[in-house]
């Protein structure tokens, strides 16, 4: 009985076991398939370039971020919002900041921006008081002194000739008829021409074939409207002439601080010709008439410039104390490299979740430039978060992910393919018509010139991609990079001028280091597309005083379409090669 008690026992411990290997895990292999499931149906995205889209977590395959879920990408956002990882937040070193009133009294003052002119008070015109031809002008050069009596040009002129004509009859009837002879002098008078060359013509009774007329001003030389062969009109100018003695120092009020300002306040000159300098003026006259496109009015200073230490064309700084008396006003300021600019639109990056980089385009309305910021009047409250570094590289972002950015204001898609084979055109390009997106901002020639180097390295990159040469575009690369540190940002002369290159500039040689940097041709081409970007951007605003062609293919980076620039209106299409080489088509026209 025993025994049979031990069998029965062993039985039951077995059955047991049994179950417990082979029923258990029959439960627990359908726990782990319900996960692999839910696992298999995650899908992976990159915040940074939303066309990835993988199984499994891992790094983006184009910029090498952490994937993130893609459902978690666009959860709670609003249309025109975007997030990015903290990884990308990272490696592009995208810093935010608070933006928080800062004080504008009496201490501190507003600083205006402007800029010298000639003084119109102690201007005066030089014209013409016949009609004739130039033979010879002995006024050549902007900025010449001339005195008075001083001979101005030797004009040829068949109504001299007739006339000349007419005083050599009444020269010799000048005893029996004197009123006549009177006649015909005052009619050279009225011309302002007496004295030595019309005596001339009476002694000889010889006609003169051309006259010398002399100034009637004095002055410097700001304007001369005649050249060599050219013909003169009665009444019209010959040139311009400025006491520079005192020149006007014309700054730019906005319409919504023109109440602050008043005749007679003091105000403090400083420029970047004489940086230790300060000179001291007082407002002299307010524009009563406000200027419809910049919302702006016109104050005027006028300033001592005995020393000729003013040169008209200088950019000044006006700083106005006593504003407001007794009181103190709020104002809202935020660092220039916050904004972006795009032809007459300011744009910054707003971070709308404290929590989360999750970021959108906001427009605003700048006021006055104080030192390194600008004030803000419309588009931003106090405790907003915004991008002050990186700025650059948050807007790729939203371009890339179809958000409103400073290029595209809508916020729409980009091109998802074949619309430019089946005929579609870009909203803001017409064909064959030049158009600018961004406006033009005048700097030297030498400057444009430095640019074209640069532009022209570009171009053998371009071509180099088209011919899939991979070791070509790395030594390339090196001479673009070499040549972009050779522009001399010296050249550049406005603060507007150097807060436009200087993000270029540094978004250009990141990505030409990138592409230096890969021996890849699939990457390579993927960089050279920001790297077009940047460059189309340059030569918009800039220039190089050369015809540039925007090229757009519609299938480049996955369907997603990319631009390229060229100097010929042929279409080599970088981004495919051999394979698809004349695929694409001229988008704008840049000159």
């Amino acid at each position: 009985m025993k025994k049979y008690s031990v069998y029965i026992g062993l039985i039951a411990v077995g059955l047991l076991l049994g179950w417990m290997l082979f029923g258990g895990s029959s439960k627990t292999e359908e726990i782990h398939k319900h996960n692999a499931v839910a696992e298999t149906n995650q899908m992976w995205t990159c915040s940074m370039h939303p066309q990835i889209m993988q199984p499994e977590a891992g790094d983006c395959p184009i910029c090498g971020m952490d994937l993130i879920p893609a459902e978690s990408s666009a959860e709670g956002l609003m249309a025109d919002q975007f997030k990015l990882s903290e990884n990308a937040m990272a490696l592009a070193n995208i810093q935010t900041s608070i933006v928080g009133n800062t004080i504008s009294d009496v201490d501190t003052g507003f600083i205006l921006s402007g800029k010298i002119t000639e003084n119109e008070d102690e201007t005066a015109t030089m014209p013409a008081h016949f009609n004739g031809r130039v033979e010879k002008l002995y006024v050549n050069s902007l900025g010449e002194h001339v005195t008075k009596g001083q001979a101005v040009a030797q004009i040829y002129s068949p109504e001299l000739i007739a006339a000349q004509q007419e005083l050599i009859t009444a020269y010799k009837l000048k005893a029996s008829q004197p009123q006549l002879y009177n006649a015909v002098k005052n009619k050279f008078k009225n011309w302002m021409i007496h004295g030595a060359q019309l005596d001339e013509v009476e002694q000889t009774g010889k006609v003169k074939n051309s006259f010398t007329i002399y100034s009637h001003v004095s002055g410097v030389v700001t304007e001369i409207a005649i050249n060599v062969g050219s013909h003169i009109m009665d009444g019209k100018p010959i040139f311009k002439v400025s006491n520079l003695n005192t020149v006007w120092a014309n700054f730019d009020v906005y319409e919504n601080q023109i109440s602050q300002f008043k005749k007679g306040q003091d105000v403090v000159v400083t420029t970047n010709a004489y940086p230790n300098k300060t000179f001291k003026g007082k407002v002299n006259f307010i524009d009563p008439i406000l200027n419809t496109q910049t919302r702006t009015v016109k104050l005027r200073v006028v300033l001592n410039n005995k020393k000729e230490i003013f040169k008209p064309g200088m950019f000044v700084e006006g700083k106005i104390k006593g504003i407001i008396s007794g009181s103190k006003e709020q104002v809202i300021t935020i660092p220039a490299s916050a904004v972006l600019w795009t032809g007459k639109r300011s744009v910054v990056y707003v971070k709308t979740n404290p929590k989360e980089a999750i970021f959108e385009m906001q427009e605003i309305t700048l006021g006055n430039q104080i030192n390194n910021n600008y004030q803000v009047l419309e588009g931003l409250n106090k405790g907003d978060e915004i991008v002050t570094n990186g700025t650059f590289t948050v807007d790729a972002a939203a371009q890339l992910q179809g958000k409103k950015s400073m290029m595209n204001k809508k916020g729409e898609k980009t091109m998802t393919g074949h619309e430019g084979h089946l005929g579609m055109e870009m909203s803001d390009s017409v064909e064959g018509k030049t158009i600018n997106k961004n406006e033009r901002i005048k700097v030297s020639k030498e400057f444009q010139n430095q640019l074209k180097v640069v532009f022209n390295d570009y171009i053998s990159l371009k071509d180099a991609l088209a011919k899939d040469n991979t070791k070509r575009v790395i030594a390339i690369s090196k001479t673009l990079l070499d040549n972009l540190s050779k522009v001399d940002m010296k050249l550049l002369k406005s603060k507007n001028e150097h807060e436009h290159w200087m993000p270029l500039h540094k978004e250009i040689k990141a990505t030409t280091n990138l592409i230096l940097n890969t021996d890849a041709i699939k990457m390579q081409r993927i960089y050279f597309k920001h790297l077009s970007a940047n460059m189309a951007n340059v030569i918009e605003i800039f220039g190089i005083n050369e015809k540039v062609y925007h090229q757009f293919c519609p299938m480049a980076d996955n369907n997603k379409g990319a631009y390229w620039l060229s100097k010929d209106e042929k279409v080599v299409n970088p981004y495919f090669g051999g394979a698809m080489l004349t695929c694409g088509e001229v988008k704008q026209i840049i000159e």
